[in-house]
This record gives structure tokens, C-alpha cells and sequence, in this order.
């Protein structure tokens, strides 16, 4: 799953989001925060967020695993109607061709949570990204597949991104 494993990918980078991989972030989010989960998978994200008294206003992905969520590529034409959520939070594919595509057009529309691998901030394909950049939370390494002993072979980061707002990026290393 990551680039120095012999692991193969699963499938639209369906891994869901652990509750230790949420705990860096809820600090970094407002009181009773209110958002939308644009690359829900099976809803994992949601409902550690909504167990820390966050309120998911919609969740959506290509291939949803619960009925719940509705379907809907996170690249549509208009995520959402403005105003209904003021965050999107997601875990989205790390494919990068993807990635970049969701930084740039949800961050036009409100601030933007993703996570991803840390690896990322440090390179070049990068660069055209970190003007819309605002914050970054350490998390470390993720154990993706539950009931395994191990964890990812790379560190990860919540990011904010906002291409409405400037100045200089926060970063914010691990607690623990």
C-alpha cells in the first residue's frame, strides 16, 4: 500500500480511517464542528469525528461501502451547495493525480482537511500546492488494516488547505 511495501493496493485506496489517525486532528477543528465527508468509503472517518461531538452534514463517495452515504465522485462538477458545511474532512486517495485534483477544487470552496503521507510536503511535485496550504498536524505512522501487527511504512499528516485565506503554514509536530 505504500511506496516501500510489496503489498497490493486495494481498490480506489479503500483503507479506512483508523481512530488514532483522527485523535491529532480534533484538537485543530472547531467546537461542534460542521462537515462534509467527500470520500466517505464505508464511513469510518464520520463516525469518529461525530463520537467527538462533530456533525457530518453529508458523505459521499465513488463507490460507497454504506447505505448511508450517498454516491458521488468527489471531482463532480459542484461538491456541494455553498454553505452547507464550512469544512470538508476526508481521507482521500493518495494517488496523486487525484489528490492534487481534490486540493484544488475543494479548497475554492471552504477549508479542507485531507489526510495523506508526509513524504509529500517535501517534494517537488508539491510546490504548486503549499500557496493554498495553511496547516499541517503530524499523526505518524497508520495502521491501515485492522487486526494487523503493523503499521504503514510511512508517516502521514492531516493538512489544511484554504485557497481563500494566506499567510504563513502552521505546523503542528506529534504529541505522542
Amino acid at each position: 500500500m505504500g511506496k516501500r511495501s510489496n503489498f497490493e493496493r486495494i481498490e480506489r485506496d479503500f483503507y479506512p480511517t483508523p481512530p488514532e489517525a483522527v485523535a491529532p486532528l480534533l484538537s485543530h477543528l472547531p467546537l461542534r464542528a460542521r462537515f462534509f465527508e467527500p470520500c466517505a468509503g464505508d464511513g469510518a472517518l464520520v463516525r469518529h469525528l461525530e463520537a467527538a461531538g462533530h456533525q457530518c452534514v453529508r458523505a459521499s463517495d465513488i463507490a460507497p461501502q454504506a447505505e448511508w452515504i450517498e454516491q458521488r465522485c468527489v471531482l463532480a462538477r459542484s461538491p456541494l451547495p455553498l454553505g452547507i458545511a464550512p469544512l470538508f474532512i476526508t481521507n482521500p486517495p493518495w494517488s496523486r493525480d487525484i489528490l492534487h485534483r481534490i486540493i484544488l477544487k475543494l479548497s475554492k470552496f471552504a477549508p479542507t482537511w485531507l489526510l495523506f503521507d508526509a513524504d509529500w510536503m517535501h517534494t517537488r511535485q508539491s510546490a504548486d500546492f503549499l500557496l493554498l496550504l495553511r496547516k499541517v498536524v503530524s499523526v505518524g505512522r497508520v495502521r491501515w488494516i485492522p487486526g494487523t501487527k503493523m503499521t504503514g511504512k510511512d508517516n502521514c499528516c492531516w493538512y489544511l488547505f484554504d485557497a481563500r485565506r494566506h499567510g504563513p503554514v502552521e505546523f503542528v509536530g506529534r504529541c505522542q
